[in-house]
């Protein structure tokens, strides 16, 4: 034993482990691979499953997770999982929304910025119409519901 671990050093096995890998020999095991476990693979994990979450989240902004897996027929804790570690969303005002800006968005806020420079460059008199405070808020009115958007 001593021998081994001097050999080895931190690669080699405990003195409890080879003990154990003894007496299952002993007992008449023939191979080293682990034993079948308990309980069924996860089935519900899947790329086609991820997949389909995506298109179901980028085609509706406002679906439920309810409804993602109602659709799929996979356990609703499956789906938040896949929402915040698989596709990296995070819950906020009642959405899931991507963590970092998809190149889409970034361009519609590069095209909002140009238009706003395009108007200050046409009208000389355009910052004199705009009226300012110590916060500056942008509302975007999107038509639904109270209760979709809360």
């Amino acid at each position: 034993m001593e021998l081994i671990q001097k050999s080895y050093g931190d690669a080699s096995l405990s003195r409890t482990t080879i003990f154990e890998w003894h007496k299952r020999f002993r007992e008449g095991r023939e191979s080293m691979k682990e034993d079948e476990r308990s309980g069924r693979p996860t089935t519900s994990r899947t790329d086609d499953n991820i997949a389909a979450v995506d298109r179901m989240v980028k085609e509706d902004r406002n679906v439920t997770s309810r409804l993602i897996a109602d659709t799929l027929g996979i356990p609703k804790t499956v789906v938040l999982r896949i929402l915040r570690e698989v596709l990296k969303k995070l819950k906020l005002c009642s959405r899931f929304v991507p963590h970092a800006l998809t190149r889409e968005k970034m361009d519609e806020r590069v095209a909002a910025c140009q238009d706003l420079l395009n108007m200050i460059n046409g009208d000389k008199n355009f910052l004199d119409k705009v009226i300012t405070d110590d916060e500056s808020w942008c509302f975007v009115y999107d038509p639904e519901t109270r209760r979709q958007s809360s």
